[in-house]
């Protein structure tokens, strides 16, 4: 089969050898598209394609169009929303992501984003401590238990929400239970959130969810911008002068944050919570891995477009 590895934004150089020797040994033939400058790159380059491993490349429905041997693509990390699920479906194309591979990376991303925001980007100002103040998690999977435990290990309370689990699931993955997401908000000194982008969550985190947070509280955002409402966000940090806000998906109004709140909000300047050289790799040998899997034994454990 034909695996194309189409990274706008490569792989470390270990990964790719990494994926390459996983997929040649199983009689795979590999080709790479890297650094590629314009979307019709990725459009003529699937055009003999069975198989395609991307990052955060767009794997719209023009570029299913044109792969016609196309039978998965693997998007090397958890999440998916740069892939058009239901033109996929449509063409008969498996999408799967790698989810875990990411997971401890964007959780110690988003303990460093706390700790940064307590001690007021690191500048001589006074700052505070984590030890003894409440974590609300917004999600509790993969990346949000990691979180749990990270922050319990600091001495902070944790309480997380997650409509998917039962509240001996949580509590097992050491979290007290809170079953609204009101109840979490106005609970949480620190809200870290972990949700996707759909369309029942996007712009689902705005004014009223903020304004409950308690005096001096930080929401801190390692998921996706769009679940955000700007307006909303703007708006309850104009009102309330103790809360911030940390992130590492810079929002849209990102300099008119910083202009009207100072060190109260801060945006890393790109995508940065699986920026590590492990998860680099373990993504990529994880998505190699899915493939070969799937031609060989059919298996379509991660598929997302079901």
């Amino acid at each position: 089969m034909k695996i194309l590895l189409a990274t706008q934004k490569p792989f470390a150089a270990a990964a790719v050898k990494g994926i390459t020797d996983i997929l040649e040994a199983a009689g795979h033939e590999v080709v790479k598209l890297e650094k590629y400058a314009e979307q019709q790159d990725l459009v003529a380059a699937v055009a003999d394609a069975e198989a395609l491993i991307i990052r955060s490349d767009k794997v719209t429905a023009e570029v299913l169009d044109a792969a016609p041997k196309l039978k998965i693509v693997v998007r090397a990390g958890a999440g998916y929303d740069n892939v058009d699920l239901e033109a996929a479906t449509a063409h008969g194309v498996v999408v799967m992501n790698t989810p875990g591979q990411n997971s401890n990376a964007v959780a110690e991303l988003a303990l460093g984003l706390m700790i940064f925001m307590a001690r007021t980007h690191f500048t001589p100002a006074t700052g505070s401590e984590l030890q003894g103040k409440r974590l609300g998690v917004q999600a509790y999977g993969n990346v949000g238990r990691l979180v749990g435990q990270k922050a319990r290990a600091l001495g902070m309370e944790i309480s997380a929400l997650d409509p998917f689990l039962t509240d001996e699931q949580i509590v097992a993955g050491g979290a007290a239970p809170v079953h609204s997401v009101e109840e979490l908000y106005a609970n949480s000194d620190y809200l870290s959130i972990h949700i996707p982008a759909l369309p029942s969550t996007i712009k689902s985190i705005g004014y009223d969810l903020i304004m409950r947070m308690p005096k001096g509280a930080t929401l801190v955002n390692t998921a996706r911008k769009e679940v955000i409402d700007e307006e909303g966000l703007f708006r309850a940090l104009s009102e309330r002068e103790d809360l911030k806000y940390v992130t590492d998906v810079m929002p849209d109004n990102y300099d008119r944050l910083t202009k009207n709140f100072g060190y109260r909000v801060f945006a890393t300047p790109k995508k940065m919570g699986a920026q590590t050289s492990e998860a680099n790799v373990n993504a990529g040998l994880a998505a190699a891995r899915q493939i070969v899997d799937f031609f060989a034994t059919g298996n379509r454990k991660f598929q997302v477009n079901k």
